[in-house]
Order: C-alpha cells, then sequence, then structure tokens
C-alpha cells in the first residue's frame, strides 16, 4: 500500500492524530537522514512501508516531520535514524537500529523484544519495541473528576500494580492478576484499609530485561517509553489495551475516591551505560538527552543506573513537562513521586555549584505549570551520587513535599532501642521542624514513611538483623547495609512464641508512631499483614512470591490488619491530625499543641539514654486531647497520666503489648483508665483518649 505523504509540522512532537491522516515529529539535531517505519501488526520482523524524510521539506530546525494521510489510531510505527558515531563527541547513530519515539503513548513488540540485539552490532528490526498512534480524545472519562484530598487528610499506600493481584491466592480472576484490571478488583481492600492514595511502582514502559540474566526488572526503574502504561500489567493486549484499561483504573480508582500517584523516572533510562542497548534516545541524539563526562564515551551515572538524563536541557526538560501534563491532562493522575529528584537539580554538566538547590532547573518549571496545578509533587530528596536534599525542595518550593527519609530512621533506631534517639523523635512526630524551616507551609508536606520498596519491609525490619540478597546474583553486595533493623533475638523466620509476640508488638509499635506523627502518612504494600521478603531488601529483580502480596496473610494476620485498619480511621476521624500548620509546644495555648512528658509529667527525658517519650495532643476548639506514650525500653515503665477536669476520663484506645482485639478499641467501648499512671510494658506503646463520662 502506498501512503499520500506531505511535509508536515514540526508541532506537536509524537504521533498526532489530525483529520484524515497522523503528523509525525521527531527532535534529532545531528541526524543526516530519518525513516519512519510503519508496521501492519506488532509481530511484523519488518516494516510495510518506509517512508524516507527528506531534509529540505520534512525538517526544521532540529525536527524531523511529516503528514501521512489515510492512517489513524492503531497504526504502528518506529525510526531509523542515520548519523554519525562518533564517540569523541559524543555521537551514537545506528541506522542498523530500529528506535523507539519518546514520545509513543502506546508501545508494542514485548513479546519478541530482545535487549541484547539492541546491543549488538546489526539490524535489530524483529526484536525492536514499537509505537502505537494514539488518539487519546476518543475515551469516555464519564465526567471522572480528580478527589484533590488535601495532604491533611491523605494516607498514602506504596503498590507494585503487578505484585498487588499476581499471586494465585489473589482471588482476582486468573486473567486479571498483576494488571490494572487486577486491581480494580481489590479497592474494596484499599477502601476498607482507609487508604485514600495509591503511590504506584513505576508504571511508565520499562525494559523488564534490564537484570542480571534469569531475572526480571520487577520494580520498573528502568524506563523507556515515559507516556506509555507498561504493557505486561493489562489484561487487554490489543495495541491500545494498556491505555484503555489504565485509564479504567484511574476511573474506579477516582469513583472510591482514591487518588493515583504515579513514581516518575526521569533521573535515567532503561539504556543504561557506555555499553548499554540503542533503544530510542541514544540514537536519536545522544548528547542531549544524556549527561556525558568530559570524555564523551562516556556517561555520568549519578543515577546509579549507568547513565543520567539530562532533564536541564531545554529538550529533556521540555519531555519531561509534555509527559507530566499528558499523564494529568489525559490519564486523569492526581500526582507524582519523582524518584532521586535531586538529578535534576544538576545543570547540564551535572554539576551543582553551590551545593544546593536552585531557581533554574526543571523541578521549578513543573511546579509552575499551571497545568500541574493541584497535583502532589513528592520528591525523594537526594540522588546515588552524594547530593541529599531532604528540606530544600519544601524549602524552596511551593508545592513540592518530600520523602522524609529522617522519619524512616529516627523512628526505626528509636524503637529498635538505640541511644540518643529521643530527641530528633521528638521532631519527627511534630512533623520534623527541624527540617521544614520555611513559615507557613503545611506540615503535612513531610511524608512520613517507616518502609519502603527499596529496603526490609516491616515485617522483616523486626526480623533480621542483616540483608539476605542472594538470590539477586550479586553475592549479597548488593542493597543498604545501614537497615537500622532487629531481629528481636533470632534471624529470619521462627517458632519460638516470645520472638514472634516480640515481632507483633514492634511491628504495632511503628505503625502507632507513624500514623500518631504530624505529616502524611505513607505505607508500604502489605505491611499491614507482615508480608516478608525473607530478609532480601532490595527486591528489584524478584518477579515471584518473594516480592507479591500473599493474600492468604489477610486471614493469618488479621489481628494486625484489624489494628491498622482502626488505627488509620481513628486519625482520619480526629480533627487534630488534620492540622496544616505547626503545633505550639505548651500546655497552656488554646490553640491545638502538643506537651512533652517523660514518666512523669512535663518533664521528658532527653538523655541519650533516654528510651522513652510521652506526649499531649490537645485540640481545644475540637474537644480532643490525646496521651500518647513511646516505652522502647526493655522493663516496664509506669507513666504519670495529666489530670483531666472532672467530668472526663481517659480511655484505652491502644496499647501494642496486648492481643487483638484488645490492642484497639473504638472510642465507643475504650475502657476507661482508672489510675492517674499507667504501667507501659516493655517495648510497647500507648494512646488514651480524653471522653466525658457517661454520667457527665
Amino acid at each position: 500500500m502506498e501512503f499520500h505523504i506531505s511535509p508536515g509540522k514540526s508541532d506537536p512532537l509524537g504521533a498526532t492524530v489530525q483529520p484524515h491522516g497522523v503528523n509525525f515529529s521527531l527532535f534529532s539535531k545531528n541526524a543526516t537522514a530519518v525513516d519512519l517505519l510503519l508496521f501492519d501488526h506488532p509481530s511484523a520482523a519488518q516494516p510495510a512501508q518506509t517512508i524516507h524524510l527528506d531534509p529540505q521539506h520534512n525538517r526544521t530546525f532540529f525536527y524531523w516531520h511529516v503528514f501521512v494521510a489515510d492512517i489513524g489510531a492503531g497504526q504502528i510505527y518506529a525510526y531509523r535514524v542515520h548519523g554519525p558515531f562518533n564517540l569523541d563527541q559524543g555521537l551514537r547513530f545506528d541506522s542498523d537500529k530500529v528506535l523507539l519515539d519518546p514520545y509513543a503513548l502506546a508501545i508494542v513488540g514485548d513479546k519478541n523484544y530482545s535487549r541484547s540485539a539492541a546491543i549488538a552490532p546489526g539490524d535489530n528490526c524483529a526484536q525492536a519495541l514499537k509505537g502505537v498512534v494514539v488518539d487519546p480524545s476518543t475515551y469516555d472519562w464519564e465526567n471522572d473528576t480528580s478527589p484533590r484530598i488535601p495532604y491533611a487528610a491523605s494516607v498514602i499506600y506504596e503498590l507494585h500494580v503487578g505484585g498487588f493481584t499476581r499471586n494465585p491466592n489473589s482471588g482476582v480472576t486468573p486473567e486479571k492478576r498483576g494488571t490494572y484490571a487486577g486491581l480494580i478488583e481489590k479497592i474494596p481492600y484499599l477502601k476498607s484499609l482507609g487508604i485514600t492514595a495509591v503511590e504506584l511502582l513505576p508504571i511508565h514502559y520499562f525494559d523488564a530485561e534490564d537484570a542480571r540474566p534469569g531475572l526480571t526488572n520487577y520494580w520498573g526503574y528502568s524506563t523507556l517509553g515515559f507516556f506509555a502504561p507498561h504493557r505486561a500489567y493489562s489484561s487487554c493486549q490489543d495495541p491500545l489495551g494498556p491505555l484503555n484499561e489504565f485509564r479504567d483504573m484511574v476511573k474506579a480508582l477516582h469513583r472510591a475516591d482514591i487518588e493515583v500517584i504515579l513514581d516518575v523516572v526521569f533521573n535515567h533510562t532503561a539504556e543504561g551505560g557506555h555499553q548499554g542497548p540503542t533503544l530510542s534516545f541514544r540514537g536519536l541524539e545522544n548528547s542531549v538527552y544524556y549527561l556525558l563526562e568530559d570524555s564523551p564515551a562516556y556517561y555520568r551515572n549519578y543515577s546509579g543506573c549507568g547513565n543520567t538524563f539530562n532533564g536541564n536541557h531545554p529538550i529533556g526538560g521540555r519531555l519531561i513537562i509534555d509527559c507530566l501534563r499528558y499523564w494529568v491532562g489525559e490519564m486523569h493522575v492526581d500526582g507524582f513521586r519523582f524518584d532521586l529528584a535531586s538529578v535534576l537539580t544538576r545543570d547540564n554538566k551535572g554539576q551543582l555549584p553551590n551545593g544546593e538547590i536552585t531557581a533554574t532547573n526543571v523541578l521549578w518549571t513543573i511546579e509552575a505549570d499551571p497545568i500541574l496545578a493541584g497535583t502532589k509533587l513528592i520528591a525523594e530528596a537526594w540522588d546515588a551520587a552524594g547530593l541529599y536534599h531532604v528540606g530544600e525542595f519544601v524549602g524552596t518550593a511551593d508545592w513540592f513535599s518530600e520523602w522524609n527519609g529522617p522519619f524512616r530512621d529516627d523512628a526505626r533506631r528509636f524503637i529498635k532501642g538505640d541511644r540518643n534517639t529521643v530527641k530528633q523523635l521528638a521532631a519527627r512526630l511534630l512533623g520534623s521542624p527541624d527540617i521544614y524551616q520555611k513559615q507557613g507551609i503545611d506540615i503535612n508536606r513531610s511524608v512520613n514513611f517507616v518502609t519502603c520498596h527499596d529496603g526490609f519491609t516491616l515485617n522483616d525490619l523486626v526480623s533480621y538483623n542483616d540483608k539476605h540478597n542472594d538470590t539477586n546474583g550479586e553475592n549479597n553486595q548488593d542493597g543498604t547495609n545501614d537497615n537500622y533493623s532487629w531481629n528481636c533475638g533470632e534471624e529470619g523466620p521462627t517458632t519460638t512464641p516470645e520472638i514472634e509476640l516480640l515481632r507483633l508488638r514492634q511491628t504495632k509499635n511503628l505503625l502507632t508512631l507513624l500514623l500518631m506523627s504530624q505529616g502524611t502518612p505513607m505505607l508500604l504494600m502489605g505491611d499491614e499483614i507482615r508480608r516478608t521478603q525473607l530478609g532480601n531488601n532490595n527486591g528489584y529483580c524478584q518477579d515471584n512470591t518473594l516480592s507479591w502480596f500473599d493474600w492468604s496473610a489477610v486471614e493469618q494476620h488479621s489481628g494486625l490488619l484489624r489494628f491498622v485498619a482502626r488505627l488509620i480511621h481513628f486519625i482520619q476521624a480526629r480533627e487534630i491530625f488534620k492540622l496544616e500548620y505547626l503545633l505550639e509546644v505548651t500546655d497552656m495555648s488554646q490553640s491545638p499543641h502538643v506537651t512533652w512528658h517523660g514518666i512523669h509529667l512535663g518533664q521528658p527525658d532527653w538523655s541519650k539514654d533516654s528510651h522513652s517519650l510521652a506526649f499531649t495532643l490537645h485540640h481545644p476548639q475540637a474537644h480532643e486531647q490525646l496521651y500518647v506514650a513511646f516505652n522502647a525500653y526493655w522493663q516496664p515503665l509506669r507513666f504519670e497520666l495529666p489530670v483531666l477536669q472532672k467530668t472526663d476520663s481517659w480511655h484505652r484506645i491502644i496499647n501494642t503489648a496486648l492481643d487483638a482485639p484488645e490492642d484497639f478499641c473504638d472510642l465507643e467501648i475504650a475502657p476507661i483508665v482508672q489510675s492517674q499512671t499507667y504501667k507501659v510494658d516493655p517495648r510497647a506503646a500507648i494512646v488514651l483518649m480524653a471522653k466525658p463520662n457517661p454520667t457527665s
């Protein structure tokens, strides 16, 4: 079939459906020729048509473009780009390689794809990924709108789309296990838990082969197509199936008042280091899309993954902005978590002259974008090469929030029983005012977490002293050594009842600390049912039951699941946990405030050898008063309780030393505390709430 072509236009980039055909536009500054390849079906080994773009008619500045009549959505396409291979200039053109459009909205070819074919010399057309032309306007969103839940009312759940339902015991329809559609079936579980936002590990199309031989890149931090949803997470495998299924998922979550946050990886791509594959960016304009070393044959590696995407070049920066706009405008997502966000503060040479965030990088362009206004923007405020910006994104920007790494470390160290932890813990409980010092900021822009995908699960944090990553094939050298974990007396699974009870108690202590803190809490998928990775703290390559959600544990650990759900619903019902400003540290204020205690009222023990802390949270206008005590000591401690007015009594909501269901009592049935002191068992936590006496 012969296609009718005309010069087309440089804007917009990508493949755009227009009346009577499709406009294709691609950036390449140093290319000498570009071929557009059109395929009849996803597994086609060779194109049905090759359209040679004329530099005189199909090029404007550094953009190559063509309009092809009588084709539309569903058309499969890719490129060959000709140009010099000159490592001294950082140029890596290779016309033998079929290249993916960076702006492709859907991607096919995964069944025949070969990463090694993109590395080895020679033509890889039969094993290359291809783009699919998409018309986003045809999807019926049925008046879908974002829930727009404020941080102060948010509880985030970090979730892996595949691992959440891939286990055969998930109860999900077999063909929908591990997919966007499978997640839809589990929305009632998320609602019952009290989740208000799912933070999805990367769903941008990634290279699952980017791992050691015999293993799979499971987490997805190896992005290749920033605009395309990952095809393996779709139960519908026609060319446009993943888009529609992803949008169905977003729509269903929104109907349940759950937001969708994407973990986005703009710091590097799947093409890796100088020996990596030529898949897209490398063969289009290597010296523009990547930060190169002084010797341009090599890549600067601030990501720890072989290369660094040049997000502060106008071309790379535009791609990032266009991508975020697309996912908000066309795919209706509610926010983004920026993996290794500090990478994006480096300049075009990879440097950061002053060692601090400046206002001249793409992140501030993101923040100022009107389409992105109101979305949740969450920074992982460090990179793999030493930059550590915790506090600076929130301190410099108006909309960014941050993963609070110090919260994770200080919470772990205190509950573990380390010395010199109480002062730091007090700051974390207050929303980390020592880190987030900008006046007038929302304290909930501190995203508090104890665990995330990277590291031990919560169960493993209290079950292992050391990482056990042998199955990753790297001689246990991968993954962090600084876990601040404690196995409670025995490494790994145990049949000792005392150790098992202590581990459960420590788990509840950490969850109580997380949810009793000011800030936005984030839970890791499965922590509520003691999901284990058997001590593996770097499960990026473990696409198997080691990483998947084990749905049999919902029943096995129903007591803990109940505890977590009740705790979440409890804080969601309290005004004291919906504040957007820093609590006053006083016992006299009529405003919401905190008062610190030790075992004696008003006498917190800030010494290096202290292992306990208590505090009162008081919201006079909401008539809320809570007393919280943490005993990380290995002996029981008796705490003095604040004196209430005669019409009120303290009621025990939480005691982590008790078995379910006594470990959490709803306020309506919570037992009265008769004494003016409360004995807190070793390594336990309590939460009391003031309530009017029945006769008052």
